[in-house]
């Protein structure tokens, strides 16, 4: 197209000069001229010119901190470090042979990219097709990383047809004859370094192509040019080559090169024991008789320069598929570089660990006639040393090779969300049948997906279920078509507008696909009706039972004393019965509750747990969005199926999909009787029990029996095993196998005999009552579960005198006993999509058997035998341990000899009740610390020695947290506390955890926030946002400590500040305006919370009173909860571009990223670091909470201790520790724990739970109901009136906690905390010594191994430096050449009128940003009465016109990206497309997804229509578009939109306010 330069050019071209006209108010509109300097190479920054400067995108070095499980490998540290001991972190693995993936493995890395293709539908070659796909690389560099050496790239590349003229040249200057288009194919492929390797990689290659009758004609060595390359990368630079062949053609020929290169790569496995590393050396990039792959380590532009075919005007291509990474962990891959071999992929696989396992098990019956029995050869198909992408990748290429069209391949294994779903209903329905005949045979690979592909006969593009990426296409006059992850890339929206026909995007699970040999181009559509309609699917589903629910029993089946017996056998507690069961039979939800969890972890607990309180739920957290499943519920199910599985590469027929599908896994016992007398499913009960007489091995053999009897049931023809541990069945005096323990053992038993697809696994479990039990079961291979003692205890509330009583007196409303059964199962199943959404899952399918957990306090020989590749890096319980703790249940339930049980015990795990499970926050925890700081302003400086008192409480404590099992043992004598640094001084690294105005009141928060700022601290705003009140210092403070401003305040002072130095941006946006970034020091993006990461903030109505509503822009009494996501962040690159946009609008305020602790978060924190975040913050799981969903605090997030560890080594290792300063926040209340975080690597101390305490609380539990008694968590103004704190109080307790901290350090012989942070080598674990136990150590954490929390990782430098650093900068950007125009500065001061022109390109994102940030720091958010128009022509980059406000024009012609006017919060945008466009704008895509995002003021003008979740959350901005995608307004709670055009499905889903305006001329709304 006109006006492109090749990349090599690029960076000397300047952006035209454009003249501006400048309107000063009252000047005359002919005032001086003026032009906005404007180069693209400055916008690129690094775009050919590694020297320039670029965003802290840093990469690692070394692996991640994937350590082994139960054990550290140590070496010698540096001589510098000075440590004794240090984790090697590059452990080498074997090359993988097949079965179950380790997890662990799993957790190296994540990626996310930017992708596009360009192709010709003429079948033109040309050499700009390469050229244009280079430019458009190098403008989404934004997209990818770079690694620590600032120019090793993440990776970069493209897929395009063979250069045929290239190489015809090559071979005839070096005689190769028979080297020919359609009969010759060429490999690009990546040798070891080591030169005798590379020759025996050559050599395994050639046998494995001449063993299919293939000739190599000759090898080329690439022409590259080293000298580009990164030092990072340059050390495992492949040595890179081709081989030429012949000997088949067409599809025979792509067949055989497939073979040659699957047969190599397990040759070279084979090779590896005796030649370690050259199987993950050497690596075939490509071979094919048609496409082929450049990529690398590199930046987007380096690709051109490093591999000179492509500067050949002679590389000729149809097609170009072009791929940008950013990987959350470098240590560098070149063969993770993409394009891979079929497909290029831009987003993250949340259900990995699930595809990679159910491949492992399907794999041996998946056959084809086109191997002719070979097919072992392949095997294994998956590899998890391999990303997520290169693992897909393998899977399409496979059953592409195997006949399978292109375009079904990717229908199969990345389906769309078909239920409910109008246009597809009435466009292609067909496709409905297609999806539901392959949903048994192939679970969903799941998550954020934007995949281009291509088998070099068809080119195509594929969008995940839920549209989380940006996805746009365009086609011009002479029939090229165009895929991006962006518009723009090209830089010719302008100069080409009038050859542009088309405009469009790929909405959620929808495909575009070109013909490359004939030319046809088509649209989803299209290919959905030619893809279903292949096979008649619809008639093999009438083979398939849809099972219809049974109508549940009627009245109870047990009478009371047998229901109490079996509860406590079953290790029910009275608690479990009344606030779980209870609250889901009578209400139909789960129960909500508050404060975080404070008991120990069932592994140093001494009460018994059942074994699912051992696991966690893993969440998803910046590499991967959690799913929205209150509003986006559409792309959600249970349904599941019970049968075998058929072959999923030859299919045919009802016979090879299983043959019952259920709706959901939640079974009533009548369904049970449904699926046992199933004739052709054949199922058969097997009993769980095991030998009780407490002998060693007993468990363990009653494990082995039940998985041989589950095996000898399935060769008998069983499709179905039904474990039961139902006392009618089996021998009832044995006790039952633990539900989750018989689970998993058979699973894996029968993926072990390799009949894992043969039979699905149903449960009818005592034990299993709550959504986590079920979620599990059905996590470690259930397909389904009848929790009948659940369901039982339900019958017997319903008919109990209580409950009759109370629908008797309306306290109930009238319900059967079927009814509760029916709310007990949907509250399970609403609690299984919550938990499936957190970790970013839609489908139930894709969760089962994925073992998406985490141990902590498993030991090896119980994970091996039932939890096979999940991660548990703590060891812990033995089998012989596990029986022991589930006999616990029973002797402390149980009464004596010839007793009756009244009633089931409490074991106070959710309450404090004298003499039960201990919990750290306590009332006489509370009373001590009140004490000691004088609670009310009683003291100026408090009680030293009652402060010892509540120390002395804390630290004597019983073990509850992994710290409480460590002793520092410092290598250094004691010093005087004199030499060691100031309370003051420490006391600035002490932050308060993010507690919302909301979910505490206005006085507990400001007084807080007051406190923490006398000391130098950082207090947190949390979610909802401040009253700009709070911003300016308080000067009107009396002698007693009062002030009109704040006349609900006691103890002020003049100078006080009630502002929190840290402002909260969480998914919700509420409260987050322009004006509050602007009065930050530091903003906190909260990507999860520790008490229920994977889900958004929740404020119930009764606390959302008039002034909360004002503060978050919502309506009073309407309930508040958040989106699980950041609807701007579904990856890494994203949460890169959100840390951006906030440093464009406030350059002063650093930016911390809030993470919760989960094994992998190393990787993540990597991620970050290199995404330009100033600060990571690392939360325990048992974070402290407003509101929680009682599952959600128990089950989720990890110890805060293993997530800042491995974040703390992970940084270190990796050369990124000094890039970012480590917070740790999560359960600390005192100075013990301050010096515990920094020695395990954190820079500052977060304080939650007891900041509220020393302000008042007194820990009744009850935040969520709005009737805390001290008014410290209730907006109700008569308790608010009690609040007894004062700013004092808290500044006493953080002096004490300091003055504790310095004790320590002094005892410890170190002179400041900088001395040990990092200094986790001086810790021992707890032992037990003799026959008795440490004091308060539990006997079952005899196996407990924690040498991952007591050994380091090698020096980590200065902390006091890195906490001085000034913040992030990201180079010079195009608002800064505008503010630099004395016009502009002059036009802001006086406030007059401007109005200025220029141009924008992709790369120029978040512009009018800082622009906006300057205006609202002077006048707020609405307060500019001048007017400033800024004029754009082109292509404006990500979140154009984010944060803007009154007084800002900017207008728009050309198209914009996602996030279009952000977190507006006024001023004006208008888009529109260039005037010659032969397009009609009311048919074009010209604005991104996410547009409107969080706005809370503003108005908006799109001429054309924008993608995804436009005006989510908008509270106040009004908008007009013609036209939008799914998810239009949802949860928007004010403003107007006005949408002149069709819109997608889920229109205005929790929308609370605000006005929607639909012209649904197309008569498809309301559909």
């Amino acid at each position: 197209m006109a006006g492109l330069v090749s990349m090599s050019s690029l960076a000397s071209v300047a952006r035209p000069v454009v003249t501006r006209r400048a309107t000063v108010r009252g000047a005359a509109p002919a005032a001086a001229q003026h032009t906005v300097r404007a180069n693209v190479a400055a916008s690129l920054r690094a775009v050919g010119d590694s020297q320039v400067s670029m965003p802290s995108f840093m990469g690692l070095r070394g692996k991640s901190s994937a350590l082994p499980r139960f054990r550290s490998l140590r070496s010698e540290a540096p001589a510098a470090a000075a440590r004794s001991k240090t984790v090697v972190l590059a452990i080498a693995r074997a090359p993988y042979t097949g079965g179950v993936v380790d997890n662990e493995q799993l957790l190296e890395e994540s990626d996310a990219c930017g992708v596009g293709f360009i192709a010709s539908l003429k079948g033109l070659r040309t050499h700009k097709t390469v050229t244009d796909a280079l430019m458009a690389l190098g403008c989404m560099e934004h997209r990818g990383a770079c690694s620590a050496d600032d120019d090793s790239g993440d990776g970069a590349g493209i897929m395009c047809n063979i250069p045929w003229k290239v190489l015809n040249k090559f071979a005839a200057d070096n005689k190769i004859e028979g080297f020919t288009e359609g009969s010759s194919g060429v490999g690009m492929v990546f040798l070891p370094q080591d030169p005798a390797q590379a020759a025996q990689s050559k050599e395994i290659l050639e046998k494995s192509i001449a063993a299919e009758g293939l000739k190599v004609l000759g090898w080329r060595d690439v022409p590259v040019n080293k000298a580009v390359v990164g030092r990072m990368a340059a050390a495992t630079e492949p040595t890179i080559v081709m081989v030429m062949v012949n000997g088949a053609a067409g599809d025979e020929l792509e067949r055989k090169l497939y073979l040659a290169r699957k047969t190599a790569e397990k040759a070279a496995a084979a090779a590896d024991a005796k030649a370690p590393g050259i199987s993950e050396n050497f690596y075939v990039a490509s071979f094919s008789g048609r496409t082929i792959v450049y990529k690398g380590m590199l930046r987007s532009a380096v690709v051109g320069q490093f591999y000179l075919d492509l500067q050949n005007p002679e590389f000729e291509a149809q097609f170009c598929i072009y791929h940008r990474r950013f990987s959350t962990n470098t240590n560098p891959k070149w063969p993770l570089a993409q394009p891979m071999r079929f497909l290029g992929h831009n987003g993250e696989i949340n259900t990995l660990q699930g595809n990679l396992n159910w491949m492992a098990s399907k794999e041996a019956d998946m056959t084809h006639p086109v191997w002719s029995g070979r097919e072992g050869e392949l095997r294994p198909i998956c590899n998890p040393a391999a990303s997520d992408s290169a693992n897909l990748d393998r899977v399409a290429e496979l059953m592409v090779q195997s006949g399978r069209p292109v375009a079904e391949t990717m229908m199969v294994l990345v389906p769309e969300a078909y239920r409910n779903h109008p246009e597809l209903t009435a466009t292609y329905p067909e496709v409905e049948a297609f999806y539901d005949y392959f949903a048994g045979m192939q679970e969903a690979w799941d998550g954020p997906a934007l995949l281009v592909f291509s088998d070099g006969k068809k080119l195509g593009a594929r969008l995940d279920r839920n549209g989380l990426r940006p996805a746009r296409f365009w086609r011009t006059s002479d029939d090229y078509i165009y895929v991006a992850s962006e518009v723009g890339v090209l830089g010719d929206v302008m100069s080409n507008a009038k050859n542009v026909v088309a405009k469009g995007r790929l909405g959620p699970g929808q495909m575009i696909e070109a013909d490359l040999e004939t030319g046809e181009f088509k649209e989803n559509t299209q290919v959905a009706k030619e893809v279903a309609g292949r096979c008649d699917y619809k008639e093999w589903l009438k083979d398939i039972d849809m099972m219809v629910t049974a109508e549940p029993a009627g009245a109870p089946k047990m009478d009371a004393a047998a229901l109490i017996e079996a509860q406590a056998a079953a290790g029910y507690s009275a608690e479990d019965i009344t606030m779980i069961i209870e609250e889901m039979a009578g209400q139909g939800r789960e129960p909500t509750w508050s404060m975080g969890d404070d008991t120990p972890m069932p592994v140093l607990s001494e009460r018994p747990h059942h074994l699912y309180d051992y696991f966690k739920q893993r969440f998803a957290q910046v590499t991967n969005p959690a799913i929205d499943s209150l509003r986006e519920g559409l792309v959600m199910s249970l349904e599941m199926t019970l049968g075998a599985k058929g072959n999923l590469l030859d299919n045919n027929g009802a016979k090879d999909i299983p043959m019952v599908h259920i709706k959901t896994p939640v079974l009533f016992d009548e369904d049970i009787d449904t699926i046992i007398n199933h004739k052709r499913l054949n199922a058969k009960r097997v009993p769980a029990r095991y030998n009780g007489d407490g002998s060693k091995g007993a468990l363990a053999a009653g494990v082995l029996a039940l998985c041989a009897a589950a095996e000898a049931t399935v060769r008998a023809g069983s499709q179905c095993v039904v474990i039961t541990d139902k006392p009618e069945f089996g021998d009832a005096k044995m006790p039952a196998i633990d539900s989750l323990l018989a689970v998993g053992a058979v699973h894996h038993h029968l993926i072990a005999v390799g009949l894992r697809t043969r039979a699905s696994i149903v449960v009818e479990s005592a034990s299993a009552y709550s959504t986590h039990h079920v979620a599990c079961l059905v996590g470690f291979g259930a397909s389904a579960v009848n929790p009948w003692l659940g369901l039982e205890t339900c019958r017997s509330w319903r008919m109990s005198k209580k409950v009759l009583a109370a629908i008797d007196r309306g306290k109930l409303p009238e319900m059967s006993v079927a009814d509760v059964q029916r709310n007990f199962r949907a509250a399970m199943n609403s609690g299984l999509k919550k938990i499936t959404s957190k970790m970013g899952i839609s489908l139930l399918t894709s969760y089962h058997g994925a073992q998406i957990f985490e141990c902590y306090g498993i030991g090896p020989e119980v994970i091996n035998t039932a939890f096979k590749g999940t991660v548990s890096r703590l060891g812990g319980l033995t089998m012989d341990e596990v029986a022991s703790e589930l006999k616990m249940f029973s002797s402390s339930a149980f009464p004596g000899e010839g007793e009756m049980m009244a009633s089931v015990a409490a074991r106070g795990m959710y309450q404090v009740k004298p003499g039960l499970e201990y919990h750290a926050n306590n009332q006489e925890m509370s009373k001590l610390l009140h004490k000691a700081i004088g609670l009310g302003g009683k003291s100026e400086v408090g009680s030293h020695e009652d402060y010892k008192a509540y120390e002395a409480h804390r630290n004597d404590r019983p073990a509850t947290c992994l710290r409480d099992m460590l002793d520092i043992v410092s290598d250094r004598q004691p010093i005087s506390v004199d030499e060691v640094e100031s309370v003051a001084d420490i006391c600035t690294r002490f932050v308060t955890g993010g507690m919302s105005l909301g979910a505490i009141s206005r006085e507990c928060h400001e007084a807080i926030a007051i406190a923490v700022n006398r000391i130098g601290g950082k207090s947190n705003s949390g979610e909802g946002g401040e009253d700009p009140l709070r911003f300016l210092p308080i000067m009107d403070a009396d002698a007693e400590g009062k002030a009109e401003s704040f006349p609900h305040l006691r103890g002020l002072r003049n100078g006080d500040i009630a502002s929190s130095a840290i402002k909260q941006v969480a998914s919700g946006r509420f409260g987050v305006t322009t004006s509050f970034l602007m009065a930050a020091n530091q903003v906190e993006i909260k990507v999860a919370q520790g008490a229920k990461p994977g889900e958004g903030g929740q404020l119930p109505g009764t606390k959302v009173s008039p002034y909360i509503a004002g503060l978050r822009n919502s309506k009073a009494g309407v309930p508040l909860i958040s989106p699980p996501p950041h609807h701007d962040i579904y990856s890494i690159e994203d949460l890169s571009q959100l840390i951006y946009d906030l440093h464009m609008v406030n350059a002063e305020a650093k930016v911390s990223v809030k993470l919760v602790s989960q094994a992998g978060i190393g990787t993540v924190a990597s991620g970050v670091a290199k995404a330009n975040a100033d600060v990571i913050q690392i939360s325990g799981g048992d974070g402290g909470t407003g509101a929680s969903p009682l599952s959600s605090i128990k089950h989720a997030g990890g110890p805060v201790e293993m997530g800042l560890v491995e974040a703390h080594r992970t940084l270190v290792e990796n050369g990124l520790r000094d890039r970012v300063v480590l917070r740790a926040d999560g359960g600390a209340r005192s100075g013990l724990d301050v010096v515990q975080y920094a020695m395990m690597g954190a820079d500052e101390y977060g304080f939650g739970t007891v900041a509220m305490i020393a302000t008042g609380c007194v820990m009744a539990r009850i935040c969520h109901t709005n009737n805390c008694p001290v008014g410290v968590a209730s907006q109700r103004e008569e308790l608010r009136a009690r609040f007894p704190g004062v700013p004092g109080d808290l500044v006493n307790f953080f002096q004490f906690c300091a003055q504790e901290v310095r004790l320590e350090l002094a005892r410890m012989g170190y002179k400041s905390l900088d001395e040990v942070i990092g200094r986790n080598d001086l810790f021992v674990q707890k032992r037990q010594h003799g026959s008795s136990t440490v004091a308060g150590q539990p006997a079952k954490t005899m196996a407990l191994d924690l040498s991952y929390l007591t050994t380091s990782s090698g020096a980590a430098g200065p902390s006091s430096k890195r906490i001085a650093a000034p913040t992030k900068g990201d180079g010079r950007v195009l608002d800064d050449e505008i503010l630099e125009d004395p016009d502009v500065m002059k036009c802001i001061e006086t406030e007059g009128t401007l109005v200025i022109q220029t141009q924008i390109i992709n790369v120029d994102r978040a512009a009018g940003a800082r622009v906006a940030g300057q205006v609202a720091k002077k006048y707020g958010n609405n307060g500019f009465a001048g007017s400033l128009t800024i004029d754009l022509e082109g292509s404006a980059g990500q979140s154009f016109g984010a944060f803007l406000v009154g007084g800002i024009h900017l207008r728009l012609v050309g198209e914009a990206n996602d996030y279009v006017a952000k977190s507006m919060s006024g001023g004006e945008i208008s888009i529109m497309p260039p005037p010659d466009s032969p397009f009609k704008p009311e048919d074009c895509i010209i604005a991104g997804n996410t547009c409107l995002y969080g706005a809370t003021g503003g108005k908006v003008y799109i001429n054309g229509r924008a993608g995804e979740r436009f005006a989510v959350r908008n509270s106040v901005c009004d908008a007009v578009v013609e036209g939008t995608g799914d998810h239009c307004c949802e949860y928007m709670t004010g403003g107007c939109v006005v949408v002149l055009g069709s819109v997608g499905r889920n229109v205005a889903a929790g929308m609370t306010g605000g006005l929607g305006d639909f012209l649904g001329e197309d008569n498809t709304f309301a559909t």
